[in-house]
């Protein structure tokens, strides 16, 4: 049967009123309302339209009910920035992510999850559906601020105060879920969610490199300091933007390779390091008392002529999923092409891409459907 949940996230998916959709396929605004409220399905000659006019398979309107992500609970950096449209494409991207994530789960051994809640009383307890074995309960677990909190979770996992060469690579051997928005809105950066016990991110690669590893450990802050509750609102952005300041550039490293004189060409070359912007690393300077107010505010100004907030100097390449190359390596080998995942999706190769960083499986002659079914378990070894 036609599913109206599937419908409706197609068009969220897209970015698309109801008015919009009405006037592409040629039917009234109350029918794509009818559509939606599964009071009525579509016609033959419309669904086609429909799958024209969004980009999806038609088989794709008759799958199951979909899990969708709604806005309240996920974390937007800018949600009052952003608008109802960018909204609803980011989150429906992020539904149509976990479609993707549970297909692999069930085909795939992915890593447990190794996440500390540092926001509770109660520190290092799993989210509510993750079993026992999925979540490691560590042992004197502290809390306190965000910057105690980046310094708890850097040493559970054995970090020290080295910088971090892959934020991707190593949130998804701690057992986080990473997957893009390719979404070509300033507004839009990154959010990240709990769901059935396991944590996800999602970033959005228009981003430049630097922009996105903030934009992670941001996200990592929310997971573990917001588990509870609904990482919204002022105070909890700052919050998330602090321990990503501190998980990134650790406070003795920095403190150790600070500049005698704080200049933009000496930040320039001092934030390849860490591999964060120099945005970031004037404000880490001041907030760790190494650079005056004056000087501070001095480098913001010289950062805005210099066009660096936009355009970061000396950019580092973007990361990517290892997780997923190693899931799509492993597919290949077993004859699965992207359009055979695509279509056991009933979705689009193309769409396939932009939640898996533009990862593309090559094409193997004939079908490979028979080989899903045949596709071992694969244990991610990191």
């Amino acid at each position: 049967m036609f599913n109206a949940g599937r419908f409706s996230l197609a068009r969220r998916r897209r970015g698309m009123t109801k008015k919009a959709l009405a006037i592409a396929i040629g039917v009234s605004e109350r029918s794509i309302s009818a559509y939606e409220a599964g009071d009525q399905d579509p016609e033959r000659v419309t669904l086609q339209r429909i799958s024209e006019a969004l980009g999806f398979p038609e088989a794709f309107f008759f799958g199951d009910e979909p899990e969708v992500v709604r806005a309240e609970v996920a974390s937007f950096r800018s949600l009052s920035k952003m608008s109802a449209r960018q909204r609803d494409t980011a989150l429906g991207s992020g539904s149509i992510a976990l479609m993707l994530n549970d297909w692999i789960e069930h085909r795939f051994n992915l890593p447990k999850v190794d996440l500390l809640d540092l926001g509770s009383e109660r520190l290092g307890q799993a989210k509510e559906g993750a079993s026992d074995e999925d979540v490691v309960y560590p042992e004197n677990v502290g809390a306190g601020s965000p910057e105690a909190a980046a310094a708890t979770l850097r040493s559970h996992w054995g970090l020290g105060e080295l910088p971090i060469k892959n934020m991707i690579r190593l949130l998804e051997s701690k057992g986080v879920r990473v997957y893009s928005l390719a979404i070509d809105a300033k507004e839009v950066d990154a959010f990240s969610m709990w769901h059935a016990g396991r944590p996800f991110m999602f970033l959005n690669t228009f981003k430049s490199a630097e922009h996105c590893r903030f934009d992670a450990a941001h996200e990592l802050g929310h997971l573990v300091l917001h588990a509870q509750g609904t990482p919204q609102g002022p105070e909890i952005e700052r919050e998330a933007n602090a321990f990503a300041s501190a998980f990134l550039m650790p406070k003795a490293s920095v403190l150790a390779m600070a500049p005698r004189h704080v200049t933009l060409p000496a930040l320039v070359k001092l934030k390849k390091y860490w591999a964060v912007s120099v945005a970031a690393l004037n404000y880490r300077l001041h907030a760790l008392g190494l650079s005056s107010d004056w000087i501070y505010r001095t480098m913001c100004i010289q950062l805005a002529e210099e066009g660096y907030r936009t355009n970061e100097p000396e950019g580092v390449p973007h990361e990517r999923s290892l997780l997923l190359e190693k899931v799509f390596s492993a597919l290949k080998n077993e004859g699965v092409s992207r359009r055979d995942v695509a279509k056991q999706l009933h979705l689009t190769a193309e769409e396939l891409s932009t939640i898996t960083f533009g990862l593309i499986l090559n094409l193997v002659p004939g079908s490979g459907a028979s080989n899903l079914r045949k596709t071992g378990k694969l244990t991610l070894v990191t």
